[in-house]
């Protein structure tokens, strides 16, 4: 009876010491707001095709120190989501694409975040657009020219002016698309508690 009592007690102390080392062996290190994660895009995103809630996948390009250790190493994969997508209209609008991300796996363990977004905008057209204009009317002045003097050429400006406004009318303006492998950085948000392992010595 005393040898079993003796074992019992022996197996868990043993067990006790292999939990007091398992937990010597993490250290909590704790992520402040700003932190910058430096990401490259495992896949992709545009204004014309992805839609608000479509994941985002993408992987730390470089690792993130504290304290002497790394809480997040690189490779470590990002997940998150499209907040914003917006293609280009025909009349006015540029295309739009936002995404941020929610959740980070490092350890062995996932992590909620909370990051700042990446926005892209397209590019104005305005400066293209007045060109498209431009040139019909200069067209249609020539012609006016031709067929009636100075009253022709205001008519004919006129009605080419009319005619390139339509062309800038049917044609959308430009996508926004972010391939695999582009690289975007975002900031943390809120700050976030890491369970990261320390070697002995």
């Amino acid at each position: 009876m005393v040898r079993k009592f003796v074992i019992a007690m022996a197996a868990v102390a043993a067990t006790t010491a292999l939990a007091t080392t398992a937990s010597a062996d993490v250290r909590e290190v704790t992520l402040p707001a700003g932190t910058v994660l430096s990401l490259r895009l495992d896949s992709s995103v545009a204004s014309n095709s992805s839609r608000v809630e479509d994941g985002v996948q993408a992987h730390l390009r470089r690792p993130v120190i504290a304290r002497g250790v790394t809480v997040l190493p690189t490779n470590a994969p990002v997940s998150g989501f499209v907040t914003q997508a917006k293609e280009s209209g025909r009349v006015k609008g540029r295309a739009v694409i936002a995404f941020r991300f929610t959740s980070v796996r490092a350890h062995g363990e996932q992590y909620r975040v909370a990051t700042s977004s990446v926005v892209r905008q397209a590019q104005g057209t305005k400066r293209r657009d007045a060109a498209e204009i431009a040139l019909p009317a200069a067209g249609g002045a020539i012609i006016g020219a031709l067929a009636g003097g100075g009253k022709g050429a205001a008519i004919g400006a006129a009605a080419g002016g009319g005619a390139g406004t339509g062309v800038v009318l049917a044609t959308r303006g430009k996508e926004v698309r972010l391939g695999r492998g582009t690289l975007v950085s975002v900031r943390l948000t809120q700050p976030i508690t890491v369970r990261v392992p320390v070697q002995g010595n």
